[in-house]
């Protein structure tokens, strides 16, 4: 597929399902950037107008903030979610490497991972996509070259926001700050959410008592920041 494409290539029958008499067998719409004149191109328009949204394909653009919720196997999956009461569990910033999508992400350490496999490590594959708002686009660069300058950190099992260590959602507020001036979402004390719940297994990480004055930024409030626009979403 050329580089000009602006379809995601992945598990389309997971994610974007289209029902025929054989399930194996899948269509798929490729919309590129070279213009499609006449007729074709009315119905290639109305049909993404009128399709249902899971039929309706994630059109990645660098600098995309993707959020996905990560399978429920550690207690700190859970306690990130439950915590915030929210979804969102992991992040990453959607980028181009060798002409292929990629996400650069704060995981066991600061790395690029291809998107189909940053998508499909995902629970149930749900991820939501937030795009950075027309004023902002002139400085997707300097994002991006922000977040690779934390290439290599490791992961901060910690969630401090110090520099030695990173997790996901620092990694892509540092990297807008650094980029911007700009705050990317609210900065959030772990004493002001549902903590309670959750306290054996913040101790367990954090240690005891509970770093209840640690000020975070979750993926959560990171997803709300003002900067930021949901444009797709593939639930459960």
């Amino acid at each position: 597929m050329s580089s000009d494409c602006r379809l995601v290539k992945f598990r389309l029958t997971r994610i974007f399902p289209v029902h025929h008499e054989e399930p194996a067998q899948i269509q798929m719409v490729v919309v590129t950037d070279r213009p499609v004149l006449g007729f074709a191109a009315a119905l290639l328009a109305l049909k993404l107008l009128s399709a249902p949204k899971d039929d309706v394909p994630y059109r990645p653009e660098i600098g995309d903030v993707l959020f996905q919720p990560l399978p429920l196997l550690s207690d700190l999956v859970a306690a990130i979610e439950g915590i915030t009461q929210s979804p969102y569990s992991h992040c990453g910033v959607v980028v181009q490497k060798n002409e292929e999508w990629h996400v650069i992400e704060a995981a066991a350490r600061v790395t690029t991972t291809p998107l189909e496999e940053w998508i499909d490590r995902g629970r149930h594959n749900q991820f939501a996509a937030f795009r950075l708002k027309p004023d902002y686009e002139q400085q997707i660069p300097q994002f991006i070259e922000a977040l690779y300058a934390y290439q290599g950190r490791p992961y901060d099992i910690q969630y401090d926001l110090d520099d030695e260590a990173i997790y996901c959602s620092e990694l892509i507020y540092k990297g807008f700050r650094d980029a911007t001036g700009e705050n990317l979402g609210q900065l959030v004390r772990l004493g002001d959410l549902d903590w309670k719940p959750y306290k054996d297994i913040i101790t367990r990480y954090g240690g005891d008592p509970p770093p209840l004055d640690r000020i975070m930024i979750t993926p959560k409030h990171l997803s709300e920041a003002e900067q930021l626009v949901k444009i797709f979403e593939h639930t459960k």
